[in-house]
């Protein structure tokens, strides 16, 4: 048998390809395949893409990656792959990859923020940082240090990330982008269970009869797991029901067997639509044993604002902010109550034409009683919900109605499981916690959560936005396993597993992803490192944070694989390795930790995030970093440089001795040992490659098996607290484990007394005969109150154990279509590119797919407007404009008034468009709705 290279590669992943959708192979083909991979290193890992978390298979040779497929293995996957799980090698060898650190220079070799990029040794690289991140901190304190961090960080990267910040240099100015990403679903989760992350997992899919999508394309956004919902559809098409509630039609919506399209913010009248029909119309469907054992009724504040900058900002009175953008800016501060939401906010005290103060947003809330619950769903008639919700000009009120009584029939049909799922569409939104946390609602009222088949769930858009930036804590409130900065309990468990002085950590935690865009705009935040992720392509208003970075007084570092925006905007820019050139791990939307071990070396120079912190660490003292500072709002961050040295440090110990190396050289390094026996580990031992590091010697790795030791002291905070995880050796066997992992067996369900230990636990302690327990500690003992607000003369009233229903309102979001800005503009993603395309817009079979963002328009729109497909046109907003190209056909069908345009193209930089809004609880930008006009380019 004479095959060429060529030959050997197709028929090695026809086989793969087949064996996964189960053909049957013939044995010739086989024995060419088995041929082909003769000499290939076949290897778990976890894709690089979204929070479905797949498994794939890697093989190399060589030192170079040739082949990818899924793992039949792998129980999120089952073999499968989607189109850019496919092509998770290619992403690592694109012509522009990044091999050297680049900084901006003039003619002598000195840095010059006006300089061009000119390539320097990662020991200029470090001196550089060094001294501007000292320059911060002397002009700002440790407020003036901030990281723009990931949900795409490995675990341990975001550890390592989060101590040096937090406990080295005592900033809490560390934020991911998954904050762009699941904010409001983490919040939802804590005011409602008390605890983060889903109590379902995707087992649902398979147990269910009906599958509910608010704001969520599964089929390009979740591919994996609407090939699920695909198969369990067809598996039984009469009893199994699909429904779609989208702002837009799209691919998800071929599917379902019907699809609601509504009007920009009004899934939450949607939401409180459902309850008030089960109130009010069917409260027989109600579980009252449920209810009364496990939950409490609750509401908060409804003058929160949206999140944007506020009145006395530096940058508002220096005059930043043009008169158009004030505009809605000013709504921040106070509101007319509108026509369309005063019916909602009646119960609350409000009407038609009353100016609302708002203040900044609250996580407040308190104890009320059914009654007020029930007097929140009055106004959520059919008729008043329908008059609001419906989204497609061109379709009849009474088609509407139907469907949304439909809709509300399906979930209180009696033995129905119902799933919810949702993503981007619910969480970026400027009452995304409220939002979230009204659908569990409906799923308490009919006792169909936490049990198989039945619950709300929220599918999480990153690789490790649950893993590293929700469980690790790298949230600028957040420490590991659910603690909390602003707990002194939660910072001094940190201290003592961290060994630093008690008092080292900031209790102040709120300089969020859009906050420390605005303190550089402020000019606060002096230093700032962007890593893993696109941070000046990812931003709403990001002119804005791009003119801020260039032209003010301040240093940008951007550490990443390809020169996208947040590099080009850079004054340094660091080259990272790729996810399968380090040792890592991810967790994901279904609580499930994977491992994966370094695969082959990095490109170039290129060294991983972990290891640039370490040599970042060895820069900075305790003289250095722990005397005394006084952050902004007053407090004072005492010096602790004394207690320091009670601990065995001195003056001139450096935190990488005290954050990595105290502890870390505790984990021997065994290459003769599972699992890292045959396997390169760049960090650890160095490499072939022999990289000059931050001190110009060849990097020789830091000794000590490194990644162990930050997995498994992240892990600590958790064991025994509900998060608990698996010990670092057991994930290199298995393909991945659902947390909390007790007794070497994972929880599917949580909360349920059948399936989750603690939950047994729970119900035992207190006596109860309970089937759940919400056990989550966050939040349970509140003051009582009715929906205007709380009586602080009755106490407060703990809840343990319990889970809560929230009154929530319909609201207007601050900015809607008008005479001039006449067209609501949706954004998001496509099934071919990752986020910013930093990556995929490197692989020639995706970019040829899909080589340009399109602007998706009705037909109709086109033809009054005056364009035609294919013709370009502007889309301008208060804040700027783009061009791009319409499309009046194909995959994304917007009612007449919407347009929808993807961020995965940097030319047609659609995020200088969008509004800054966020959710003022979650802090989460709502990129899904601001108001366009659209005219001819």
């Amino acid at each position: 048998m004479s095959l060429n290279r060529r030959d050997f590669l197709k028929s090695s992943a026809a086989v793969a390809a087949a064996s996964a959708v189960g053909i049957a192979i013939p044995q010739e083909a086989q024995a060419k395949a088995k041929e082909a991979e003769s000499d290939w290193r076949w290897d778990k890992a976890a894709c690089r893409f979204c929070g479905t978390g797949c498994g794939i298979m890697l093989a190399t040779k060589e030192g170079r990656i040739v082949a990818v497929k899924g793992d039949p293995a792998a129980p999120v996957n089952r073999g499968l792959n989607c189109i850019k799980g496919y092509f998770n090698a290619k992403i690592m060898y694109g012509a522009d990859r990044l091999k050297t650190p680049l900084l901006r220079m003039n003619d002598k070799g000195e840095f010059d923020k006006k300089g061009k990029f000119k390539p320097v040794s990662w020991q200029r690289a470090f001196d550089e940082m060094e001294k501007h991140a000292k320059k911060a901190l002397k002009a700002s304190g440790p407020e003036g240090v901030a990281v723009f961090a990931s949900g795409q960080y490995t675990i341990m990267e975001g550890y390592a990330a989060q101590k040096m910040m937090k406990g080295g240099f005592r900033s809490n100015a560390i934020d991911p982008n998954a904050r762009h990403c699941m904010a409001s679903a983490v919040v939802g989760f804590y005011q409602t269970f008390g605890i983060d992350e889903p109590s379902g997992c995707y087992d649902d899919i398979e147990i269910t009869d009906t599958i509910v999508t608010w704001g969520s394309n599964m089929a390009e956004m979740h591919p994996i797991l609407w090939s699920r919902v695909t198969d369990r559809k067809l598996s039984n098409p009469d009893k199994v029901k699909v429904v779609n509630i989208q702002t837009y039609t799209h691919r998800t919506c071929d599917l379902g067997d019907f699809n609601i399209i509504f009007s920009p913010n009004t899934d939450l009248a949607l939401w409180n639509y459902i309850a008030h029909e089960i109130v009010f119309n069917h409260p027989e469907a109600i579980d009252w044993d449920f209810v009364k054992e496990n939950i409490v009724f609750t509401a908060g504040p409804a003058n929160i604002g949206y999140g944007m900058r506020r009145a006395g900002e530096k940058s508002i009175k220096d005059g930043k902010y043009t008169k158009l953008e004030m505009e809605t800016i000013d709504k921040e501060m106070s509101k007319k109550v509108s026509a369309k939401e005063a019916p909602a906010l009646e119960p609350y005290g409000y009407k038609e034409g009353d100016v609302m103060k708002n203040t900044a947003g609250t996580l407040k809330h308190w104890h009320i009683t059914f009654e007020e619950y029930k007097k929140s769903l009055e106004p959520f008639t059919l008729d008043y919900v329908a008059k609001i919700a419906k989204g497609d000009p061109n379709e009849s009120i009474d088609s509407f109605k139907k469907k949304l009584k439909m809709l509300a029939d399906l979930y209180i049909e009696k033995d129905r499981k119902v799933v919810s799922f949702w993503t981007m569409g619910m969480n970026q939104h400027t009452r995304g916690t409220w939002v979230n946390t009204l659908s569990y609602n409906v799923h308490f009222l009919l006792n169909k959560q936490a049990l198989p088949g039945n619950g709300a769930f929220s599918l999480t858009g990153q690789p490790s936005a649950c893993g590293t930036a929700r469980e690790v804590g790298t949230f600028c409130h957040r420490l590991p396993a659910d603690m909390m900065v602003k707990n002194p309990k939660h910072r001094a468990k940190a201290e003592k597993i961290w060994g630093l002085p008690a008092g080292t950590l900031n209790p102040v935690g709120n300089q969020h992803i859009m906050k420390i865009h605005r303190d550089i705009e402020d000019g606060v935040v002096k230093f700032a490192w962007v890593n893993v992720c696109n941070a000046y392509q990812d931003s709403a208003s990001a002119s804005h944070w791009i003119k801020a970075a260039r032209e003010m007084d301040n240093f940008i570092v951007t550490s990443d694989g390809y020169p996208g925006i947040s590099a080009m905007v850079s004054d340094l820019v660091l080259p990272s390795a790729m996810i399968y050139e380090k040792w890592g791990a991810y967790g994901n939307a279904e609580r499930r930790t994977q491992h994966w071990r370094q695969q082959v070396l990095p490109v170039g120079d290129a060294m991983s995030d972990t290891w640039q912190w370490m040599e970042f660490s060895k820069r900075f003292t305790v003289k250095d970093l722990w005397g005394p500072s006084t952050l902004r709002n007053g407090k004072k961050m005492p010096d602790v440089r004394a207690d320091a040295k009670k601990l065995g440090y001195n003056d001139d110990t450096t935190m990488y001795d005290i954050l990595y190396a105290n502890k870390g050289k505790e984990y021997k390094i065994d290459m003769n040992k599972f699992p890292q026996k045959g396997y390169d580990n760049s960090d650890c031992n160095g490499d072939s490659r022999k990289v000059l590091g931050g001190d110009g010697k060849e990097a020789k790795g830091c000794g000590f098996m490194v990644h162990e030791y930050l997995f498994e002291e992240y892990a600590s905070f958790g064991r025994g607290h509900g998060h608990d995880l698996a010990p670092f050796e057991v994930y290199h066997k298995v393909r991945g484990l659902k947390w909390p992992v007790v007794d070497g067996k994972e929880t599917q369900w949580r909360f349920n007394v059948k399936y989750d230990p603690y939950a047994a636990k729970a119900v035992k302690k207190s006596g109860s005969k309970s089937t759940h327990a919400f056990y989550g500690p966050l939040a349970k003992n509140l003051l009582q109150g009715t929906l205007t607000g709380p009586d602080k003369s009755k106490g407060k009233k703990a809840l343990k154990d319990k889970a809560k229903i929230f009154a929530r309102p319909y609201m207007d979001p601050p900015e809607m279509p008008d005479e001039t800005y006449d067209t609501w503009l949706c954004t998001g993603r496509v099934l071919e590119h990752w986020h910013s395309g930093t990556m995929t817009m490197r692989v020639p079979e995706l970019f040829r797919a899909v080589p340009e963002a399109l602007c998706y328009m009705h037909p109709k729109d086109a033809k009054n407007k005056g364009v035609k497909r294919g013709e370009l046109v502007w889309v301008e907003s208060r804040r700027g404009k783009v061009k791009a190209r319409v499309e009046t056909r194909g995959r994304n069908r917007p009612p007449q008034g919407l347009v929808f345009v993807p961020w995965f193209d940097e030319k047609v930089f659609i995020n200088k468009v969008c509004l800054d809004a966020t959710c003022p609880m979650s802090k989460q930008t709502d990129y899904k709705k601001c108001a366009v006009k659209i005219t001819k380019a």
